[in-house]
């Protein structure tokens, strides 16, 4: 029998609040993370995802506070990412109430930090967090064409998206498995807020290129997106934020509609 697909909640959270934006940019506000993970507990989330999204941007460390505020009116599993540098913040988060820590900036400037937190905390409570955007240059290894025959690869970013790598995210996905990365949370920065839909190009084959669990993030708009991504690729889980954040859905109504449409769900 086929594991049953997770529907995941993110909280980018910014100065205690959380936000929401546009490919990693024009940010506005939100609402309260407690409150959102008291409605999204209650609505039937498989799990929950925090991104401290500045925290590496302004060089500090995730709010601890407000991870212990989410965490107390919370039993779900919750992943907590944003300025987790060395493996004290990890503990200091896991303390703090998280289940899971994840990485993103830290795993690129120091990709043995993956194997670290494996090697003490469990494969199972490191997730690497891959942010990806299309670049038009002609020098990734792994290369697509779009609509007008225009040849893209895709490029991690890293510091919130704002600093180029020139890591192809495919091989970086292969790379952070073989680390020790128990999961990849993979956002497309480029349908990331639009509500257009996922990149369904980008989570296939991050799919198939690894064999650890992979959550699509960015672009969902309304409950058939999480249907295309659940039928067109082997993506496990699929994280939203809009589309709860300000009610044009519910965790409990998605599920009903993609349990109606065959996909195996927790309801």
């Amino acid at each position: 029998m086929p594991l049953a697909k997770r529907i995941i909640p993110c909280l980018d959270v910014d100065n205690g609040r959380v936000v929401k934006g546009i490919h990693f940019d024009r940010v506005k506000d939100a609402g309260d993370p407690v409150e959102f993970a008291q409605r999204y507990k209650l609505q039937g989330a498989d799990e929950l995802i925090f991104l401290d999204i500045t925290a590496s941007q302004q060089e500090r460390e995730t709010m601890k506070n407000v991870v212990r505020n989410v965490a107390r009116v919370t039993d779900i599993p919750f992943t907590v990412g944003g300025g987790i540098r060395k493996l004290e913040d990890a503990r200091d988060i896991l303390l703090s109430g998280a289940d899971k820590v994840s990485i993103n900036t830290a795993a690129v400037k120091n990709p043995d930090l993956i194997t670290d937190l494996m090697s003490i905390f469990g494969k199972q409570c490191v997730v690497v967090a891959i942010d990806a955007k299309r670049n038009y240059d002609d020098d990734g290894k792994n290369t697509f064409e779009n609509h007008r025959g225009k040849k893209y690869w895709f490029e991690v970013r890293i510091y919130g998206g704002k600093v180029e790598t020139g890591i192809d995210a495919i091989e970086w996905a292969r790379k952070v498995e073989s680390l020790g990365a128990g999961e990849i949370l993979l956002t497309s920065i480029d349908a990331d807020g639009t509500e257009n839909g996922y990149d369904i190009n980008l989570t296939k084959f991050i799919c198939k290129a690894v064999r650890i669990p992979v959550i699509a993030s960015g672009g969902c708009g309304e409950p058939r997106h999480m249907l295309e991504v659940f039928r067109k690729t082997d993506v496990d889980a699929a994280l939203a934020a809009s589309i709860f954040h300000y009610e044009k859905s519910t965790v409990d109504r998605v599920k009903e509609y993609l349990k109606k449409n065959g996909i195996e769900i927790r309801i």
